[in-house]
């Protein structure tokens, strides 16, 4: 059976093939140290399953409006206003499935055939490949190390040209962990708006920031840029709630109702009582959020300490997120070769660079206990030295 040209253009994800082989691994009684995943190893909070469960009781299993249950689209505006200074109302926001959802619709809403999409690297696997789905061209601008993994205004300047139409920001970032600070956000703020660019701002790891780093949402920097901000976020590393599929979209009005037109006519309505989860973990008690940033400083800290204590690697230390993003350059191998003979022959689960654009790193999940972070890095060591 033939299939559409557009699959031809699309690479399947790697970090869920790498997640995949690691579990089938582990099935079949082998002892793996799992870095690979992109999501917390904490439950989901009981209070916001508590709100889930009394939503099924209470008959909230019906379909609901496209664009999600007013109650949860009210919390969201009121969430993006008290802490991110955006001044959305509940008729700007969209409720999805899952952030990757929220994205896809976005571009979906936005980009005609040929239209560029600017794309700082490294950058979450999914980024080019929604951007090809939708008809447009990933334009890819390489970072460096130097400057934090962050594109430059010199470099987002080089890059523009007639057919740019967005630029995707990612702050904190999967998979470096990095975050543009609110100067940076500026520069790139007063770039965006001398080329009437659209900024899609992924902020889905804001909640999880190290050191006293202040996340800054680009949409604030001015009403200029706010009008010309886009919102994708969700609740999934927040606050654990990976399998609940719940994420949103936060822009003018004019997308928001394209988006809830492709919702419409593609997935409809989010999982109704789901939603009153969401409810739940955003109106509730925030200690569950403090104490899974807690849990993951430490962790950070001691994967940190153990990968640049290991001959051959090294990485710089996150703002944010849960990922450590490990230079492998010195062991002379790609990215690739690295994390099938980790895996294969010493147990240990890392995602290859090449598919966050950075052949000469791997991605490290330190969203696990430190028990497993320390026998997987002394594996890690064993295999480095054994290269």
């Amino acid at each position: 059976m033939k299939l559409a040209a557009r699959i031809g253009q699309v690479t399947p994800s790697m970090t869920l093939a790498i997640d995949a082989k690691a579990k089938a691994m582990k099935r079949e009684g082998v002892d793996i140290c799992s870095f690979s995943a992109g999501e917390p190893d904490f439950d989901t909070p009981k209070h916001i399953k508590d709100a889930a469960i009394n939503a099924l009781e209470t008959g909230k299993t019906r379909y609901g409006p496209a664009a999600g249950e007013p109650g949860l689209r009210e919390a969201i505006a009121h969430k993006l206003q008290q802490d991110n200074k955006l001044d959305y109302k509940a008729e700007n926001i969209v409720v999805t499935n899952g952030g990757k959802h929220s994205l896809f619709n976005i571009f979906l809403a936005l980009l005609n055939e040929g239209d560029e999409v600017i794309i700082p690297a490294p950058f979450w696997v999914s980024y080019p490949e929604m951007v090809k789905l939708a008809t447009g061209t990933p334009v890819i601008v390489h970072t460096t190390p130097e400057a934090r993994y962050k594109i430059t205004p010199e470099q987002l300047r080089q890059a523009i040209t007639p057919r740019t139409r967005v630029l995707i920001m990612n702050s904190p970032s999967n998979p470096t962990g990095m975050v543009y600070s609110p100067d940076e956000l500026r520069s790139i703020a007063d770039i965006a708006i001398e080329h009437d660019l659209i900024v899609v701002s992924d902020e889905i790891y804001e909640k999880l920031l190290y050191d006293g780093t202040q996340q800054m949402s680009i949409g604030a920097v001015s009403p200029e840029m706010f009008d010309r901000t886009i919102i994708s976020n969700g609740f999934a590393k927040g606050y654990s709630m990976t399998g609940w599929r719940i994420g949103y979209v936060a822009a003018p009005l004019n997308v928001i109702k394209a988006v809830t037109t492709i919702q419409s006519q593609s997935t409809s309505n989010v999982c109704t009582f789901a939603q009153y989860g969401a409810i739940a973990a955003l109106e509730g008690s925030q200690d569950c959020v403090q104490e899974m940033l807690t849990a993951f400083t430490a962790r950070r800290q001691g994967m940190y300490d153990l990968v640049n204590r290991t001959p051959g690697l090294s990485c710089l230390k996150p703002d944010g997120a849960f990922y450590m993003f490990i230079n492998i350059s010195k062991t002379g191998l790609g990215s690739l070769e690295f994390c099938d003979r980790l895996l294969t022959n010493h147990h240990v689960a890392l995602i290859p660079g090449v598919a966050f654009g950075a052949d000469d790193h791997v991605r490290a999940s330190y969203a696990t206990n430190m028990e497993t972070i320390e026998r997987g890095m002394e594996r890690i060591g064993q295999f480095v030295r054994s290269i």
